[in-house]
């Protein structure tokens, strides 16, 4: 039984130019995400994956082929048309945080609002809303030194969800993680997912992997396997 499809790439190449040299990260991929999948994105350093999620977040664009969010291809979208999808629509997830060192919890996830122009009241309430479902409800005055890594991880998916998008994308979120700290957050993610937020992750960590529904799997640019993963309902995995 398919949801609605937010993500389709139809036969994508990315090719980057280096000096006279020609190098392609992205060789024709194509695939769909629809609402409320857990999808993880595995392959080696160099097999495209850090590519693939910057077009999906529409922070690139592809050298050949289509991608459409939301049934809207982007390549026909205004700078200010995309900055809008793009706010309205994914939320950030890097591997080093990118928190304000001098601004306490609260006042990093409400950022993405006050660029939005949400007042000063409501953009309280919802900051403290989404540091509250990521259990950090007790730790809204703290700045980024005051948290442990994990702590500071769950800050920035915080910040991911305050804007309320359909999409989380989370480039490495672990990387900067111990065991039991990976554990925790990609738990944390696995909720949002059974929540029904879309969410990509990508990794080249099968531990991390384990926690989706769905494992893409990328070598030299193209796409190798696209397999139900270890969280996949009973019903995806007993499928032809």
């Amino acid at each position: 039984m398919g949801g609605e499809e937010l993500i389709r790439v139809e036969g994508v190449t990315k090719v980057y130019r280096m000096g006279e040299v020609a190098v392609e990260a992205l060789r024709g991929v194509s695939l769909s995400v629809e609402a409320g999948t857990f999808v993880a994105i595995m392959g080696s350093s160099g097999s495209g994956k850090s590519t693939l999620m910057n077009i999906i977040g529409c922070l690139d664009r592809p050298t050949t082929g289509s991608y459409f969010l939301i049934g809207r291809e982007v390549s026909q979208l205004s700078r200010v048309e995309l900055a809008h999808l793009r706010n309205h629509t994914l939320g950030f997830v890097f591997q080093s945080f990118n928190l304000l060192p001098r601004t306490s919890a609260l006042e990093n996830v409400e950022l993405p609002l006050l660029y939005a122009g949400v007042r000063g009241r409501e953009r309280r309430r919802r900051a403290i809303e989404a540091l509250g479902r990521v259990g950090l409800g007790d730790r809204l005055a703290h700045h980024p030194t005051q948290l442990s890594g994990g702590q500071q991880q769950r800050v920035a998916i915080a910040r991911a969800l305050v804007g309320d998008p359909r999409v989380i994308l989370a480039d490495e979120p672990t990387g900067n993680l111990d065991s039991q700290t990976r554990t925790e957050v990609m738990q944390l993610l696995g909720e949002l997912g059974r929540s029904g937020m879309t969410v990509i992750v990508v990794t080249h960590e099968p531990d991390v992997a384990a926690h989706a529904s769905r494992v893409i799997v990328l070598r030299d640019g193209q796409l190798e396997s696209d397999r139900p993963g270890a969280a996949a309902p009973p019903e995806v995995e007993a499928g032809p």
